[in-house]
């Protein structure tokens, strides 16, 4: 049995769910998601649990099955608390600035790096090397914010470039003169 699959997925106060066949609607404070799931999972609503079913043990349904449960319960918490990524910016003269929509990344490039925010993602300027990238979709949030590190990655000499405010950069040494 698929140990994340058989846990319930908790609805918290605020939000409602709607299933219909095999389309799931999720409403909450922050805004409202939604997903078709695969037509043979089975999603029941029991008081404030959503219980994830699968038909066999089929090799394909076992793999649908802990996935199925984790995109609901990612959208649960996306439109209850919501998603946020945070970057850091290292190297000199290598800066960050918000206008409007707009993130403008100067890197080092001969020309400053402009990015325009996605629908339903918005990203803030802390300082002016730390980035916040925020939404509900947990598939968006993460996927700007590799957009943006994608812009300069952070090298391993010096760690220049834009890392996850989480992430160790491994280094090496240079070079040794003789």
């Amino acid at each position: 049995m698929s140990r994340i699959g058989k846990m319930p997925v908790a609805i918290p106060a605020g939000v409602t769910i709607t299933i219909d066949g095999s389309n799931v609607t999720v409403k909450g404070p922050k805004g409202e998601l939604k997903r078709t799931i695969h037509g043979d999972m089975k999603v029941e609503q029991m008081d404030d649990t959503l219980v994830i079913t699968r038909p066999s043990d089929k090799k394909e349904h076992r793999a649908l099955h802990g996935l199925t449960r984790s995109l609901i319960n990612n959208m649960v918490v996306g439109v209850s608390a919501g998603y946020e990524k945070r970057l850091e910016i290292n190297g000199v003269g290598y800066r960050a600035a918000k206008q409007g929509k707009k993130l403008t990344l100067n890197l080092g490039y001969s020309h400053p790096v402009e990015m325009d925010d996605p629908e339903g993602i918005e990203t803030e300027v802390e300082g002016n090397n730390k980035i916040i990238v925020r939404g509900i979709d947990k598939e968006k949030v993460g996927e700007h914010a590799a957009n943006i590190r994608k812009k300069r990655q952070p090298e391993p000499y010096k760690g220049k470039g834009i890392k996850y405010a989480n992430e160790y950069i491994r280094r090496k040494e240079g070079k040794t003169g003789k």
